[in-house]
């Protein structure tokens, strides 16, 4: 690697180097010349005079790319397409004639970008379902241990750490049937001229506008999809660039959300992400211990997140059949939305498999908190004892106040149990037993075992072959 020039940190430090393949210009590139391939045997099959020998000559060179000669060709004709024509044809000279033969830059660039963020969405989805099952062994270790639950950030009813992880997995179950649909929805740009009325072709076969649409088709199989958009400009609507990408946005923002929620757990020493022996923290305090890996996630997701305003701002300027405005914009924002993406899972593969629980700390910021919690439950037993409620409940409502007082005003601890158990009113309460935390965490647990029941194992099942794939695969 050159040291003396910028270098993309996705690449040199945080996405996969699968990731960095799918995008990579040996990948991209080839892809172009595939796409030759299908075009030249499809015209062939439909009658033009291409021959067999054509194709077995780009064939045997697909893969062969002399990329400073491309780019001596691009210097002087100044356009992407046409010098990787050039340079195919000097390696294929009996198939000189007939490669790109009736189309235009877009049957190459588009269809490409196609397939490559078709790939690419085959690796997130795979990342992305290992995520979910490791974050569901997670939720089920810890389906029952209860802890303090938060609304508006503040101490509320309790829930349990397991029914926690099932929120933050909910999430990325709803991104990951969203990126499923995108895949799927995916088609071919096909074969459609400069300004998609298929002018071209339908002069290649005299006018028979049978054989174009089966070209359409023919070259769409050929590159594994199943459909072809019906109809296009210059290129494919730059609206399914914005969709694919507020997918990603979404994963992103879930992404945020957990890694965030770990930032805070971690803050108050209740859950940690993992912490490796030689791990520094600190240049300067020894002693710390940062989440400096859900920090990162949520750094890479604000940049995920912003990626969609950009592609909108293409698809709404793309004038007419087209504007080339787009071009520069979208091989940056493409690639690097997915090395983004990419990069985020695996930290969040390495984060949710090795997530430290301290069940000593979540009970003692529970106890801390659980006598407000518990008024309720106090107020029910002793109406059971014969308690008056109303005298009770005002009772109660003294008490809290002053315990409340005394925990912010002198930073002691939460008194109220020991000043109720000191008052004769409620002498025949047990209020141990009443403080039981298993009591207030509902049907958390049970909501954990359906959860990953009914949701996560059918994903598991899915994909199999691909959990274990993805494990260890941090490089920074």
């Amino acid at each position: 690697m050159a040291h003396d020039v910028y270098d993309n940190p996705l690449i040199t430090r945080y996405a996969s180097r699968d990731m960095a393949a799918i995008f990579g210009d040996q990948q991209r590139y080839g892809t172009w010349r595939q796409l030759w391939i299908a075009l030249a045997e499809s015209q062939r099959e439909l009658g033009l005079p291409v021959t067999q020998e054509q194709i077995d000559e780009m064939r045997a060179h697909a893969d062969q790319i002399d990329f400073d000669a491309v780019a001596a060709y691009e210097r002087e004709k100044r356009h992407d397409v046409v010098a990787h024509i050039h340079e195919f044809g000097d390696r294929c000279p009996l198939a000189r004639p007939i490669i790109h033969l009736g189309a235009t830059s877009c049957f190459v660039t588009d269809n490409t970008d196609l397939l490559l963020m078709r790939r690419g969405l085959d690796l997130l989805n795979q990342r992305l379902a290992g995520v979910i099952d490791r974050l569901a062994a997670f939720a089920a270790e810890q389906r029952s241990l209860p802890c303090l639950g938060f609304t508006h950030l503040q101490p509320a009813q309790p829930t349990t750490v397991g029914k926690r992880a099932t929120l933050w997995l909910q999430d990325l179950v709803l991104d990951l049937d969203d990126m499923e649909l995108r895949h799927d929805a995916l088609r071919a740009r096909g074969v459609k001229g400069t300004t998609g009325t298929q002018a071209s072709f339908l002069q290649l076969f005299h006018g028979d506008h049978e054989k174009v649409r089966q070209l359409d088709r023919l070259v769409a199989a050929k590159l594994g999809f199943q459909k072809v958009f019906a109809v296009t400009g210059q290129t494919y609507t730059r609206k399914v660039d914005t969709q694919i990408l507020d997918a990603l946005s979404g994963l992103g923002q879930s992404c945020h959300k957990i890694a965030t929620d770990i930032r805070i757990l971690a803050h108050r020493k209740e859950v940690e992400e993992p912490f490796e022996s030689g791990q520094v923290g600190s240049s300067a305090m020894a002693y710390k211990r940062n989440p400096m890996r859900s920090e990162r996630i949520c750094s890479l997701a604000r940049f995920l997140m912003n990626q969609p305003a950009n592609s909108a701002q293409t698809v709404a300027t793309q004038w007419m059949e087209r504007t080339l405005d787009d071009s520069a914009n979208r091989r940056l924002v493409l690639p690097q939305a997915f090395l983004a993406a990419d990069a985020m899972l695996i930290l969040m593969r390495n984060v949710v498999e090795g997530l430290v629980v301290y069940p000593k700390v979540i009970e003692r910021h529970l106890a801390a908190e659980l006598p407000f919690m518990a008024t309720e439950n106090i107020l029910m037993a002793g109406v059971e004892a014969g308690g008056d409620r109303q005298t009770l409940h005002e009772e109660i409502r003294k008490h809290s106040h002053d315990a409340a007082r005394r925990v912010k005003q002198e930073g002691a601890d939460n008194d109220l149990i020991e000043r109720l158990q000191g008052d004769p009113l409620f002498a025949n309460v047990d209020l141990g037993s009443v403080l039981d935390p298993h009591q207030f965490v509902g049907r958390a647990p049970e909501q954990v075992d359906e959860f990953v029941d009914e949701v996560i194992e059918p994903i598991r099942r899915r994909y199999a072959e691909h959990l274990t794939r993805f494990a260890d695969q941090l490089r920074v």
